[in-house]
């Protein structure tokens, strides 16, 4: 846990939305949440896909018949690795700039975090606070494989180099967007959580798991940033709750039980300045989504924080602590959905703020 900051109810989004067009991403963006934008990723396009926005450099990262993979047999492995530990050494020894550094982040697969700093450099106010994302370590390890299709999340070399990977490129992050003099917000996603217990990550243990988030988190602290971990399905929260995040990003709409069953954790992340950023819009089903108005998400919130004030919290500090967020992003949704998720979020926001006496 790292500096002191109130949510106080704000909305904020999901990065991915169903668009091609990453201008209309920002515009978007800055229609419905200009206190505290983020940079879009746009699913449509391949290179921005939750691996492959963030796999290059990696070493050993090979391309065969339209797949990547890590080709730990090829020849020059060896030499690729020793060469990333070095680049590693010399931006964390402060040798080299982390911007000229192999873990800086392309336009070729992230435009919209161009477009988005292009965009903050046209504002005369900066933001009450800015929001990156990235691929979780879990989510990353398991989702990219070697040559045998072996995860390599399984491989002790292979996951710290994807660990330090990724807790590099959220540094860049933190280091680029500080620029604009507001604080600055990382989340981790990590679908892949949902599984963890489960048969298909029954060798991933809770040690490593706590490992790549002390590492991922740590690094944006050191930088100077606020670090969340986003899930948007059930999960085993304890691993989430006790880590070093400051805030939880969940699925709260379909999973808030899920959460309260951990309810003692809970109540320590709030009292330890944690911040909720809690998914009442939903996103995972379209139903769901032409159904909810902003009337009946209110009293689900309403309804939900009555679990905490049974910890021992008031209604206004509950919502100090909280972000209004949907479910998910919306990169799979119609188009029309989505922009009704974005608005529900908005107004949801607005609504209890108003109720809590912060304004709107």
């Amino acid at each position: 846990m790292t500096k002191k900051f109130l949510a106080n109810g704000l909305p904020v989004l999901i990065g991915s939305l169903p668009l091609r067009d990453h201008a209309e991403g920002v515009e978007m963006v800055f229609k419905y949440t200009p206190e505290i934008p983020l940079w879009v990723q746009l699913p449509a396009y391949r290179e921005e896909g939750m691996i492959a926005q963030f796999q290059p450099e990696f070493p050993g990262l090979t391309l065969k018949k339209d797949k990547y993979f890590v080709d730990t047999s090829d020849p020059s492995f060896d030499n690729d690795i020793l060469q990333f530990y070095e680049d590693y050494m010399a931006v964390n020894e402060g040798e080299l700039g982390i911007e000229d550094s192999i873990f800086a982040i392309k336009a070729d697969t992230a435009r919209g975090f161009f477009s988005f700093m292009e965009h903050l450099r046209s504002l005369s106010d900066h933001p009450l606070a800015i929001k990156g994302q990235i691929t979780g370590p879990i989510t990353f390890g398991l989702g990219l494989t070697d040559q045998n299709g072996k995860a390599i999340f399984y491989d002790e070399q292979l996951r710290d180099a994807a660990v330090k990977l990724l807790a590099q490129k959220a540094r860049w992050q933190v280091k680029k967007l500080l620029s604009f003099g507001s604080p600055i917000i990382i989340f981790f996603d990590e679908p892949a959580l949902a599984g963890f217990g489960s048969s298909a990550m029954i060798s991933v243990s809770r040690d490593e798991v706590a490992t790549c988030f002390k590492e991922v988190v740590g690094a944006v602290h050191d930088e100077g940033g606020l670090a969340g971990i986003h899930v948007c399905a059930n999960a085993d929260w304890s691993l989430i709750l006790e880590s070093d995040a400051d805030i939880i990003s969940f699925d709260a709409y379909s999973f808030f039980d899920k959460l309260m069953l951990y309810s003692d954790q809970v109540k320590q992340f709030i009292e330890s300045g944690g911040i909720l950023a809690w998914g009442i819009v939903p996103t995972l089903n379209s139903d769901d989504i032409e159904k909810e108005t902003v009337e009946s998400l209110v009293t689900r919130w309403e309804a939900q924080s009555t679990a905490l004030e049974a910890l021992g919290f008031d209604k206004t500090a509950i919502l100090a602590q909280t972000f209004i967020t949907p479910a998910c992003g919306t990169g799979s949704l119609p188009l029309d959905l989505a922009n009704k998720v974005l608005a529900l979020t908005r107004q949801v926001s607005d609504t209890l703020r108003k109720k809590c006496g912060f304004g709107t």
